[in-house]
């Protein structure tokens, strides 16, 4: 379809991801009147290397915003943008192979706010004549060629929000003005090969939100001063020639979700006040010259989802609680001086000396105690059997070895749901229902009633019990009680007020804007990761599914119902079962041939994520013969990917619809990658975790 417009009372133009294709024609210029003209995503091409079009654009006076990115136009950025008229404010030409140097007369545009050149093939440096933008906010230049110093310059733009030149050729300091910057709160200098230390202005912009300077060749140690930057949430300073040691203020970045200091050379221990930074949700240290132990003080940090200290000279025992239950051998490889326990790759940790005879006088009383406790015990049973010999309990509560949870009878359970009745019936699957209580102290729960008719229940109810029980983390569904018996076996769960997320996605009283959406699959994300990697053996659920998926008040998504669950042995990588999860989520092994492996998650993941954010299900009428979801959205990437994306998620009037439609569309990606049809061809869990994460920090951005 080509393009071709003269209507000159035109005052907007959108055409996006329309796949258009052929010239953009000057004669749009004819519409005088036009203040935005919106040209993205589709393959347009340029009548000439020096970009034509954009010429003829100059004689829209009241353009406001000009947009052609993601066109295949391959030419250079004409001077004769500089012409453009002065009440431009947003010019995006990022990822359209434009290249050559940006010219100097984009010093010109005096109103411009935000001006995105980011995904092309650009060289020379960095124009000075960017200092006369003094209304700058956002500047865009990343993934380009542009080489050449930083320039001072870019210091004078007092309302800078937003500096991206990551992945650049950009050599030597990084201006010792730029804490002059009051404005600043993202700022992208990594890949690129920066040299000398990080300037002391820096560590002055007290409201920086991200900060990444990661893969450059920059020195020196970090000051005490990091700790001004308390509300920065992302700083990244991996892959860099920094020395020294971890400064105790460091503790003070109160707000900080993610550090990375990886691959320096750090030494000295790490702080044991770390384990203040109560928002933290990825740490790594590896690949440094760090010593002594990891601190205890670690078990705090309830969000900590990745902990890397692999590669440094740490010693002693490794803690356990906490976030480290979650955690397994990668985290902490090559420190030839750390023990604990064997679920991390390491030996045990062997007392000697007081610390033993301790030891031992507490064991001897320990013993004591239970041998007290089991005469007590004994001479109370027989009190109270011959009491009530004729009027025992049939109903009893079994538990998982090493669990401490309250008991409950059948009784007790049957008031809780009022009679298991039907006004407090949550759901209902293959193996059972599931209903809404409430404990005598007023504790809400979640009842799971196995119908033991079906032939695989008491199975299920094992499984449940193994997997739930034994297992910690945060996006887990959490086991409160078992009850069983010989007719009646029940769960008794904790109750998520926010129901499933098949319910969100499919009531229209409910609605997920993209960014609750991404959190969501992250929590389950993670919970998959701790599945596959953070446990003695792989655990792979086999029935991934938005209505498996709950949410709690906070929104927090937890992964529930492992009724189908295979837990591998050790040296197992794959298993086969008999049992079926849900057609259409299912991974094409595990349907044809009943091969079970945690790539058949990922699978499974993959088309979940592709129906969170089309709102549309893998058993759609809409898909018949060869034509699946997998296949629909493959076919619609990338150029159409507005075509499938649930409607409710992109507006094209909102300034952040662009950003919007880049996050999508890599979502989208990555869901094809997590679906591949080879399973060795799926990336893995841990992969995800990071891909979707930074998503997250490029929406928020």
């Amino acid at each position: 379809m080509v393009l071709g417009y003269e209507l000159p009372n035109l005052e907007e133009l959108y055409l996006d991801s329309n796949n258009f294709h052929g010239r953009i024609p000057n004669s749009i210029a004819n519409s005088s009147k036009l203040t935005k003209i919106y040209l993205f995503h589709n393959n347009f091409i340029s009548k000439s290397p020096e970009l034509s079009f954009v010429t003829s654009f100059t004689k829209c006076s009241y353009l406001i915003k000009l947009a052609f990115g993601d066109n295949p136009l391959n030419g250079i950025l004409p001077v004769s943008v500089g012409n453009l008229s002065t009440s431009l404010q947003y010019l995006y030409a990022n990822n359209c192979d434009l290249w050559g140097n940006i010219p100097k007369e984009i010093g010109n545009l005096s109103s411009l706010i935000l001006l995105s050149l980011n995904g092309n093939q650009l060289t020379g440096s960095i124009p000075t004549s960017v200092v006369d933008i003094q209304k700058l906010q956002v500047l865009y230049l990343g993934s380009n060629k542009i080489s050449g110093s930083i320039p001072d310059t870019l210091c004078e733009l007092q309302n800078l929000f937003a500096l991206t030149l990551s992945q650049n050729l950009l050599t030597g300091a990084i201006p010792d003005c730029i804490g002059n910057i009051t404005a600043l709160r993202f700022l992208y200098i990594n890949a690129n090969r920066l040299t000398s230390s990080i300037p002391a202005s820096l560590w002055l912009q007290n409201y920086l939100l991200v900060l990444n300077l990661s893969s450059n060749f920059l020195s020196g140690s970090l000051p005490q001063e990091i700790g001004n930057m308390k509300v920065a949430t992302l700083i990244d300073l991996s892959v860099n020639r920094f020395s020294g040691s971890i400064p105790g203020t460091i503790s003070h970045l109160q707000s900080l979700i993610d550090l990375s200091l990886a691959h320096n050379t750090l030494q000295g221990s790490i702080p044991e006040s770390m384990g203040k930074l109560v928002s933290m949700a990825r740490l790594d240290l590896s690949y440094n010259n760090l010593s002594g132990n990891i601190p205890k003080s670690f078990e705090a940090l309830r969000y900590l989802t990745y902990f890397n200290v692999s590669f440094n000279d740490l010693s002693g025992e490794v803690p356990t609680g906490g976030c480290f239950k979650n955690f397994s051998s990668q985290s902490f490889m090559s420190n030839e001086g750390l023990c604990g326990d064997p679920i991390y790759g390491l030996l045990p940790c062997h007392t000697t000396g007081p610390k033993r005879r301790n030891l031992k006088l507490r064991v001897v009383f320990a013993l004591l105690g239970i041998i007290v406790l089991i005469t007590i015990a004994m001479a109370l049973g027989y009190a109270i059997g011959r009491y009530r010999r004729k009027n025992l309990v049939e109903n009893t509560t079994d538990f998982a070895p090493g669990t401490t949870l309250s008991r409950f009878s059948y009784y007790e359970l049957m008031q809780a749901t009022q009679g298991y009745s039907e006004n407090h019936l949550l759901g209902s699957g293959s193996f059972g229902s599931v209903y809404r209580g409430t404990l005598n102290d007023g504790r809400e729960v979640a009842v799971k009633v196995f119908d033991l008719q079906h032939q695989n229940a008491f199975k299920s109810f094992d499984v449940e019990c193994e997997v739930l029980c034994n297992l910690r983390h945060r996006n887990l569904c959490k086991v409160i009680s078992t009850c069983s018996n010989q007719d009646f076996k029940a769960l008794v769960l904790e109750y998520m007020s926010n129901g499933s997320l098949e319910k969100w996605l499919y009531s229209d009283d409910c609605l997920l804007d993209i960014l609750q959406r991404i959190n969501i699959l992250i929590d389950v994300a993670c919970a998959l990761e701790y599945l596959h990697y953070g446990y003695s053996t792989y655990i792979v659920h086999c029935d991934l599914k938005p209505s498996n998926v709950l949410l709690d008040e906070d929104m927090v998504a937890h992964l529930s119902d492992f009724g189908i669950a295979k837990l591998l042995g050790e040296g197992e990588s794959n298993a086969h079962t008999t049992t079926m999860g849900t057609l259409g989520y299912i991974a094409p092994e595990y349907g044809l041939e009943g091969s079970v492996s945690i790539r058949c998650d990922v699978y499974s993941y993959g088309i979940m994520l592709m129906e969170v954010f089309t709102r549309t299900k893998p058993s759609s009428e809409i898909f018949f013969g060869e034509l699946s979801l997998r296949s629909w959205i493959n076919d619609s990437m990338p150029n159409a990917i507005t075509r499938i994306i649930d409607s409710k998620l992109l507006v094209p009037e909102e300034e952040d619809y662009t950003e919007k439609l880049k996050c999508l569309s890599s979502i989208m990606e990555l869901a094809l990658n997590c679906s591949m049809e080879n399973a060795n061809e799926r990336v893995n869990m841990k992969d995800v975790v990071v891909a979707l994460k930074k998503i997250r920090i490029q929406l928020l951005t």
